[in-house]
């Protein structure tokens, strides 16, 4: 028989389970990320640069192990099931799990987007591009945070940043004429 006072202390060992190890560090991605960036930016058709895209999120969401892929998958299906709370308690696992792994900085940033909590997503961002610069996603979800922040000049910079690493960006189309990140000034 196991005493009630052991109880909280077997829960928490099962909940953390192998997270009390060291995360390992991520594997260096960048040669593998430039060659992505010139595939999307080389490529002819929406198929082929969409294919690209895809390949950089493959990179992106390889955890440093299985530990830390278990915890950002479930991270995902809640959001992707609108828990939000219990995604963000995920990705607060993973950030505190895996510090350098910036795919939890930048899934725990979409989830303070969400919420319409753009300093916390700001900060998140921050953190995931200082480990990853050649972080895509997180660059463009940097400039969709600014862009709500009413720092369009800085977004737009950002994104063009973004774009310029990945042509095939949905968001690209806020830097048109006339859109929120579109030319000004000068630049017409």
């Amino acid at each position: 028989m196991i005493r009630s006072s052991l109880i909280p202390a077997l829960v928490t060992a099962l909940w953390a389970g192998p997270l009390f190890a060291d995360c390992p560090a991520p594997a260096d991605t960048r040669a593998e990320l430039l060659g992505l960036f010139a595939d999307a930016q080389s490529a002819e058709t929406f198929t082929d640069g969409r294919r690209a895209s895809q390949a950089m999120w493959q990179v992106w969401l390889r955890a440093p192990d299985e530990a830390a892929q278990e915890v950002l998958d479930a991270g995902m299906r809640k959001r992707d099931s609108y828990d939000f709370l219990g995604a963000l308690a995920a990705f607060d696992r993973l950030v505190a799990y895996c510090p350098e792994y910036a795919e939890g900085f930048n899934q725990r940033a979409y989830i303070h987007f969400l919420r319409q909590d753009y300093a916390k997503a700001l900060v998140d961002l921050d953190a995931a591009l200082a480990l990853q610069p050649l972080h895509v996603a997180a660059q463009s979800g940097r400039a969709l945070t600014l862009m709500n922040l009413g720092q369009l000049s800085a977004a737009r910079e950002q994104l063009l940043e973004a774009v310029e690493n990945n042509p095939w960006l949905s968001e690209a189309a806020l830097l048109a004429k006339g859109a929120p990140l579109g030319p000004q000034g000068e630049d017409l």
